[in-house]
């Protein structure tokens, strides 16, 4: 550990897919800075960013109904398949990464039904336009879908109308491995990075100074550490430490909990016969990010499949928080905005008590809209990460919640900090330029020119990435 005198350049919150990613850019455009990163648990990617706390997809636009909901806009789309082609760039550059974590995955949509089947062809006929999509091909024809995934045409009506759209590009992700491969990447450069090392308060002194304030989770001891740049990026804790800050641009911002859990199947024979990442479309009421899918996974090199989410309830912020966690955050200033949140979705919220109420039988019947044949002894549940989504302030008494990430930072840019969730960990290396842009301004021209050799896709602007 630092000496209490020893000023760290950079201090990172959290051992999740943010944090490495940033302490890998950093290291790699701004060298030569001390850096060090603590994570309350004894291991890093023990949160969201394991493998088996996410479904693995690489984000990337191409599956995703919800990017989409008119058909003929496909901005929200085409800008996450710009930032996803940003983090493929920055992997590729680090010559030190082990590749394993990536794996080629076909991405699909089904969709049944005459009225959603138009709204597919319609998505598909805008999405080939554009260079990022052109690959995209479209099917209404049984046949065809059922080579594309044989599970979902397996024991279906001749009679039913599906449709379908298949891009070979996509990518299942094992963000675990991703993020324990870059950690020690910036381990071998010279960053500290301390497991079981909880950071519980933030203060800025009068110097400009951050001293961090923790405790050493076995032990129990109390450790300082100053450092005159910190990131955030502890996942649901992170706008309670924001908070700690003290800093005015967090004033109103609240979170919403939620989790989900997955049905997993290990089969082989199952396994075997789908080798693609499915998405439908989301049931009334539910958020966006909650599109059933049935996706291949790859983790340590064996083959798994995953169908959900069903949604969770906890007061928890994270999957290894506390029971309290939730009401810490409430304070006098997000209090009206987070009241407001709660009156604007109500569909939301008989959407989750339905999930939360719905019964084993009634959660398998939503697996077998995607495949028929399924049968109940093959599948196990798995329980995923908490969410943290993001409730941010409109007005002094009212909100939207936001499914998506921001980024916070102070008015000095000596510190940053990433709320939400989804498309998150796929678009990292993007979001985390976003923070040198925004924090290390004063050394752009040392960064910038490097940057710019080691993604070209970054030259865009921010706001295109």
């Amino acid at each position: 550990m630092t000496s209490q005198t020893e000023i760290l350049d950079v201090a990172l919150i959290g051992g999740g897919i943010m944090s490495t990613t940033l302490g890998t850019l950093i290291d790699t455009v701004l060298p030569n800075r001390s850096t060090a990163l603590f994570e309350r648990l004894d291991h890093l990617a023990g949160e969201s960013s394991g493998p088996w706390k996410n479904a693995g997809t690489g984000h990337a636009g191409l599956c995703e109904l919800n990017y989409m909901p008119d058909p003929e806009d496909p901005s929200r789309a085409e800008q996450i398949a710009h930032r996803f082609q940003v983090s493929r760039q920055f992997w590729s550059a680090l010559q030190d990464l082990n590749s394993s974590f990536l794996n080629s995955t076909p991405h699909m949509n089904v969709v049944f039904g005459e009225t959603d089947i138009e709204y597919l062809r319609r998505r598909w006929s805008t999405m080939r336009t554009l260079p990022l999509f052109r690959a995209m091909e479209f099917t209404d024809d049984a046949d065809t879908v059922r080579q594309w995934a044989p599970l979902l045409m397996e024991g279906r009506s001749p009679d039913e109308r599906v449709a379908a759209t298949r891009h070979a590009g996509g990518t299942d992700i094992d963000f675990g491995a991703l993020t324990q491969s870059l950690g020690q990447s910036m381990e071998a450069t010279g960053c500290m990075i301390r497991t079981g090392h909880e950071i519980t308060g933030l203060r800025r002194g009068r110097d400009g100074i951050w001293t961090l304030s923790g405790r050493i989770v076995k032990s129990g001891k109390r450790f300082h550490v100053r450092s005159r740049f910190v990131f955030v990026g502890a996942g649901g804790y992170a706008l309670r430490l924001l908070q700690k800050s003290g800093i005015p641009e967090i004033d109103g911002y609240g979170v919403f909990p939620f989790g989900a859990e997955f049905l997993r199947t290990d089969i082989a024979d199952i396994v075997d016969r789908h080798d693609v990442k499915v998405y439908g479309r989301p049931s009334l009421g539910a958020p966006p990010m909650s599109l059933p899918h049935l996706d291949k996974r790859m983790v340590d090199g064996r083959g798994s499949l995953m169908f959900g989410p069903y949604a969770t309830f906890s007061t928890r912020l994270l999957a290894h928080g506390r029971l309290r966690d939730l009401f810490t955050t409430i304070r006098p200033r997000n209090l009206p905005v987070l009241l407001s949140v709660g009156l604007q979705n109500l569909p939301l919220v008989r959407y989750l008590i339905a999930q939360l109420l719905s019964s084993d039988t009634k959660k398998f019947e939503q697996l077998r809209q995607f495949y028929t044949a399924a049968d109940p002894a093959d599948w196990y549940r798995i329980q995923a990460g908490q969410r943290a989504q993001l409730i941010k302030p409109t007005s002094r008494y009212r909100g939207e919640l936001m499914f998506g990430t921001e980024i916070i930072t102070g008015a000095d840019g000596s510190i940053a900090g990433l709320l939400g969730a989804s498309p998150g960990a796929s678009v990292a290396p993007a979001a985390m330029i976003e923070v040198l842009e925004r924090c290390f301004d004063s050394e752009r021209a040392e960064w910038e020119p490097r940057l710019r050799r080691l993604i070209p896709a970054a030259a865009q602007p921010s706001s295109a990435i």
